[in-house]
């Protein structure tokens, strides 16, 4: 009886404490994502031409790399991710488009962006050159809401998903349940400068993380630019940003098991008016990718699983049935000594010992006591 009750209170821990402590961010993520697709994107040769280059339907390539950063312990995790986008048709540097690496602080059962006074919750990596080997340089940038992940046990609402190019958080809305590769995974789409129709409504300055902001405006040549007015008049444009996101998030263990990306980065003198764009993309995971974080997040199903239910479940059928068996050994057992210790009560009705209306002639007939014989009487005269 004791061990069974032992073994229901440890259901009972299993399913409530020890799930919480389980259900948490892996401290060793390591992923490279790799998602493909095609676009409009600027030539970087062009820089130096009488006019700057754009071309259409390039092969572009977006890798994610995911690692584990200090500080990591049993309640935050950091991750740092270091982003490129390039053109799959240019050799080395040259197709280099977008390259960005974000380091942020996350609750580990939440998910959620934390900060403190030694850690600001995020930050970036100031630009380097390519012969520059001085150690990188981060920016703070303090972060908010989600970034690379989402909570255990995501729910069908809205979450804030931060975004690091606008370097602030724009809502991921829930729009129903769709099956990846045999998983049954929850879709959320975010804007990001765009409405739900996918029109500019209202896109990002971007952000330069250069000490002169030579990437956020840039003055060309209106030949340059490609734009009407005098070839060699000075013209300054300012590099806006807008995106489109789709995930497919595995509710169980908040990994985020297939995305699709559609980001827009122009030059323009009005916000809503692009003049020149510097790239405009839609990729999406690879299959590779989707497989790997299916699986990924099939491991994080099993572990919790495991300790959230299969063994509180099992601890609690053992225990029960070791508490009944326990109780039936107890009842037998003080009815037996009882027996022992009165003999009497082996002839009720409800005898412990009861042969349930056999009888057993030898065993059931009483023992009859016989008298014991008396001496012949003796005659008066005789003396006794």
């Amino acid at each position: 009886m004791g061990l069974g009750a032992a073994l229901l209170i440890a259901a009972l821990l299993l399913s409530t404490y020890t799930h919480g402590k389980i259900a948490k961010v892996p401290l060793n993520l390591d992923a490279t994502l790799i998602s493909d697709g095609t676009g409009t994107a600027f030539d970087p040769a062009s820089l130096n031409g009488e006019k700057f280059v754009i071309d259409r339907n390039v092969p572009l390539y977006l890798q994610e790399q995911i690692t584990v950063e200090s500080p990591s312990n049993a309640d935050v995790v950091t991750l740092q991710v270091g982003s490129t986008l390039r053109r799959t048709d240019k050799q080395q540097d040259e197709g280099l488009l977008l390259a960005l690496v974000d380091t942020v602080t996350v609750n580990r059962q939440t998910a959620e962006a934390v900060s403190s006074e030694s850690n600001p919750g995020g930050a970036v990596q100031k630009p380097r050159g390519i012969d520059d080997d001085q150690p990188p340089t981060n920016i703070a940038l303090p972060h908010e809401g989600l970034t690379y992940r989402f909570p255990f046990d995501t729910e069908k609402r809205t979450y804030p998903v931060f975004d690091p190019i606008a370097q602030k958080p724009f809502d991921a809305n829930y729009d129903g349940e769709e099956d990846v590769n045999g998983l049954t995974t929850y879709r959320f789409s975010q804007n990001v400068g765009y409405d739900s129709d996918g029109k500019l409504v209202e896109p990002v300055k971007y952000s330069s993380l250069l000490d002169d902001d030579a990437d956020a405006e840039v003055t060309a040549r209106a030949a340059q630019w490609g734009v009407p007015g005098e070839p060699d008049e000075p013209i300054t444009m300012t590099r806006y940003y807008a995106a489109q996101r789709s995930f497919w998030v595995d509710p169980v263990s908040g990994t985020i098991v297939k995305k699709e990306e559609h980001g827009y980065h122009y030059y323009a003198r009005e916000p809503l008016k692009p003049e020149v764009t510097f790239v405009d993309y839609k990729v999406a995971y690879n299959e590779e990718t989707v497989e790997a974080q299916v699986a990924s997040a099939g491991d994080e199903r099993d572990r919790v699983g495991l300790w959230g239910r299969i063994l509180p479940i099992t601890f609690t059928a053992i225990g029960l049935v070791t508490l009944v068996g326990g109780a039936l050994l107890g009842s037998f057992s003080l009815r037996a000594e009882s027996a022992l210790i009165d003999p009497g009560l082996d002839e009720a009705d409800h005898s412990f010992f009861d042969t349930q209306g056999i009888q057993v002639p030898g065993a059931e007939a009483k023992t009859e006591k016989l008298p014991a014989s008396r001496p012949t009487d003796l005659p008066p005269d005789r003396p006794v």
